[in-house]
This record gives structure tokens, C-alpha cells and sequence, in this order.
């Protein structure tokens, strides 16, 4: 892929950037090296300072920001804004906590171990090294980036090749607020250059979001180097509805939580598995509410959907929906391209998916459900359970009993009761399965890159 901005609502590609040589990248992993040892002296209060100024300086650049995402990778204006906000509000509050998550602990009675006293404490690494995804490409690289520098790492970033500008804004963000030169460095180049950043000893630890072959790929690279990695690969994400749900809260929450992002979120609900006592009601529901969406221009304030980030991605749900569809699967709403410019696809409902379509065990990116009708909670079980990922869940039932069944049943790394799986600062984010290891977000998020370190006192 060039590293180029493409407007997926035309087409047409806006600006094109040569990729960074060899030479560059090297200086600009010196450039994380020497911010590191300038970094990892200074105090939390003195980070906080430019972690806050940092975010006021995002805030106030939210319109052009946002107006940078929709162009890059297609979503609406509004939901660029709510990724630019979130972003700042969780540079805030790794800020304002990230002292008390990396305060140590006294180990008590330490005469035990023949010593007066005894402690941990955690102490920055070094460069660590982002490979980021394009459907947030700020926010997800916020998450990894606050904590970091926080924490009194350096950053380095290797965004998707299709949002530059993205990454280039990021690149001097950091420095902006006042974090040494060179605390957080963008690298322009393409994933076949990966390998070598990661191989090169100065870079300690890795981090990935992305697909499941990208992260496996990174993980082999990283063990061979024994460099530590967090990865949050894909999902497919259960929604079951039992028969005591509050039905008009759980199919507005499902259109939204299916159509988020134009359908292009890791933790978008994509399996709706809903108790025959209710099935018919909400798939007639759902794919009134899924129709009725507007799809057009993402700089339109009038625009639910906007289009897909790439082509590829459209051709991807394309095969997926057809597939579908030749092997007996019914599509109650959407299901076909559009005519026109713009990789714009509608939303669309499936029902009838059996384990011999691809659409049962691939995840679809972008805004198409599937639909499944249970008998109870065990066969619901079985079929959210049925998948390689493990990211995000969610349960819909006023029925106590039913609502820890399905808790303690879930094989995921988060479950939402009578609400949306989302990501939030306070609440660690992260799958099972192939869907990731580690976590982000909260004080888990911040110790991932952190070395723990026990201190014995004769």
C-alpha cells in the first residue's frame, strides 16, 4: 500500500509522502533513545504538565483533526470529534493517575527474608515501538502513546500507510505540549520494514493493534528477540438478547454498536444471537432501524454511515456477504454496492448463517450483522463461544440468574450487561484467544511497559 491519503468517499487520492530511508528511521530511533534518557530522569508532575498541555493543544484543534480523520479513512465529522475528545480526556487521565499506578509496594514483614526492609518499584524501559491500525488513528495510538510517556518511555510509531497525516500530526504533538524532542517519533514506511525496527536493539518492547496474521507475525519477531509485545487483534463480538431484555434499548444499542465506526471497530457487536421467544420481534426491528440509516457524505451533519476506509475492506465484505447469500442466507435489509464513487456499502442484516459460510467464523469489517436464533442460554453460549476471537461481549436480560450464567460462560476480555462494549480509559481493554494478549487502558495498560523491579535491604 503507498503511503498516501486516499479519500474514501471519492476515491481520489488527496496527497501522496515518500516513505522514510533507512538513514531517517535510524535517526529518529536515536532521536526516542537520546529523549529517553533525558525522559525517564524527569518527575510525574513535570510529565503531567506537558501530558495536559498536550491535550489542550488537541482539544483545541478538534475541527481540523477531525476534519484530518473523515479525509483519511471515511468516518463522519461527528464521530471524528468524539475520537479527537476521548483521545485528550485519556491524556488527561493518564496524567492525573499514572504516579499512583507505578507506585510500588513495602513487602511486609520483611525479616522473614533476613532483610530490614524490602520494596518494588517500576521504572521505564525505553522506545517502545506502535504498530497502529487506520480505523482510530488517533485514538488508538493515544492509548498506547499516554501511558507510555507517562510511564517515562519513548514512542515510536509505524501508523497505517493510508492515514500519513494522522501519524504525522502525532509525531510532533508530544512536543509540542513540551516532552523532550524526540519523545514520540512517526516512521513512515511500510509494513515490510516492520521486522527490522523491531529487530533493532535499541527498540525494547512492541506493540500491535491490527489484524490476526500482523500480530502473530510481530509476536514471532519479538520472541526471537525476547522483546516484550501487547497485541489487540480482531473480534467477533456476541450480542445475545434473552427474553427478559428491555427489547427497544437493545436494538437501538445494537444498531449503534453495530454501525460505529461505519462498521469498522474491533469491538463492534457482529454476532446477534437473540432467544426465540423475541427473534422475530427485534430481527423485524433491527432491520427497520439498520434500513433506515442515512448513508452519504461523512462531512454531512445529516450522515450516519459513511463509506469504508478502503477498497480491499469493501471487496473483503462484499465476498463475505455474497457467500453468504449463494449458500442460503437472507440478507433483510442492504446486501448490495451501491452505484457510485466512494467504497460505500450499506447496512445490512443477515439471518440464516451456518457454519459453512464464511460469514459465520470471519469477522466483517464494516457495518453487517448476523443474526441467530437460540433456543435458550446454553445454545447462545455455544454459538458466541464459537469463534477464534475472544475481544468484547454483550448481554442483554433483567434476569439475574441469566445474567451470571452468561458472565461466568464467555470466553472474552470484557463483558457489557445491558449496554455497548466500548473502550474506557478507567477499564483494562484487551481479548482472549486470537484476539490478543496483554492489555490497555487503566492501570493495567500503563504497567504492560514498565520493568518491575524488587529492592532487599540488609
Amino acid at each position: 500500500m503507498a503511503i498516501a491519503t486516499i479519500n474514501p468517499a471519492t476515491g481520489v487520492t488527496e496527497r501522496e509522502f515518500e516513505a522514510h530511508t533507512e538513514e531517517e528511521v535510524d535517526a529518529r530511533i536515536g532521536e526516542a533513545v537520546a529523549a529517553f534518557q533525558a525522559l525517564r530522569t524527569t518527575s510525574f508532575a513535570e510529565r503531567a504538565a506537558w501530558m495536559h498541555k498536550a491535550a489542550d493543544l488537541l482539544d483545541a484543534d478538534v475541527e481540523e483533526a477531525a476534519l484530518m480523520l473523515t479525509t483519511e479513512m471515511g468516518k463522519t465529522l461527528a464521530q471524528a470529534r468524539a475520537e479527537v475528545q476521548k483521545s485528550a480526556k485519556t491524556m488527561r487521565f493518564y496524567a492525573d493517575n499514572a504516579e499512583s499506578f507505578l507506585t510500588g509496594r513495602d513487602i511486609e514483614e520483611p525479616s522473614r527474608m533476613n532483610a530490614s526492609g524490602a520494596y518494588t518499584r517500576y521504572e521505564a524501559i525505553g522506545p517502545v515501538l506502535a504498530v497502529m491500525p487506520w480505523n482510530y488513528p488517533i485514538w488508538q495510538v493515544i492509548r498506547f502513546a499516554a501511558p507510555a510517556l507517562m510511564a517515562g518511555n519513548t514512542g515510536l510509531l509505524k501508523h497505517a500507510s493510508n492515514v500519513p497525516q494522522a501519524a504525522l500530526y502525532l509525531d510532533t504533538l508530544f512536543e509540542r505540549g513540551g516532552f523532550p524532542t524526540g519523545s514520540f517519533r512517526a516512521l513512515l514506511i511500510p509494513a515490510a520494514r516492520v521486522e527490522r525496527v523491531v529487530r533493532d536493539p535499541r527498540v525494547v518492547a512492541a506493540t500491535l493493534t491490527g489484524s490476526e496474521p500482523a500480530g502473530r507475525s510481530l509476536a514471532s519477531i519479538a520472541g526471537s528477540e525476547v522483546k516484550h509485545v501487547v497485541l489487540e487483534l480482531g473480534g467477533s463480538d456476541p450480542f445475545i438478547v434473552l427474553p427478559s431484555a428491555d427489547l427497544e434499548a437493545a436494538v437501538a444499542t445494537a444498531v449503534t454498536s453495530r454501525t460505529t465506526n461505519n462498521g469498522q471497530a474491533c469491538i463492534n457487536a457482529k454476532r446477534f444471537i437473540v432467544h426465540e421467544q423475541v427473534h422475530d420481534e427485534f430481527v423485524a426491528r433491527f432491520t427497520e432501524a439498520m434500513g433506515a440509516l442515512r448513508v452519504g457524505d461523512p462531512t454531512a451533519d445529516t450522515t450516519d454511515i459513511g463509506p469504508l476506509a478502503t477498497s480491499s475492506g469493501r471487496d473483503d465484505l462484499v465476498e463475505l456477504v455474497d457467500d453468504a447469500v449463494a449458500k442460503g442466507a437472507t440478507a433483510t435489509t442492504g446486501g448490495t454496492v451501491p452505484a457510485g464513487d466512494g467504497w460505500y456499502y450499506p447496512p445490512t442484516v443477515i439471518t440464516g448463517v451456518t457454519p459453512s459460510m464464511r460469514l459465520y467464523a470471519e469477522e466483517a469489517f464494516g457495518p453487517v450483522a448476523t443474526v441467530f436464533k437460540v433456543s435458550g442460554v446454553d445454545e447462545a453460549l455455544a454459538i458466541a463461544n464459537d469463534t477464534t476471537f475472544g475481544l468484547s461481549s454483550a448481554v442483554w436480560t433483567n434476569d439475574a440468574a441469566e445474567e451470571e450464567a452468561v458472565i461466568d460462560g464467555l470466553v472474552a476480555g470484557a463483558v457489557f450487561v445491558n449496554g455497548m462494549s466500548i473502550s474506557y480509559p478507567e477499564l483494562p481493554f484487551g481479548g482472549t484467544k486470537d484476539s490478543g494478549i496483554g492489555r490497555e487502558l487503566s492501570v493495567e495498560g500503563i504497567r504492560e511497559f514498565v520493568s518491575l523491579k524488587s529492592v532487599w535491604r540488609a
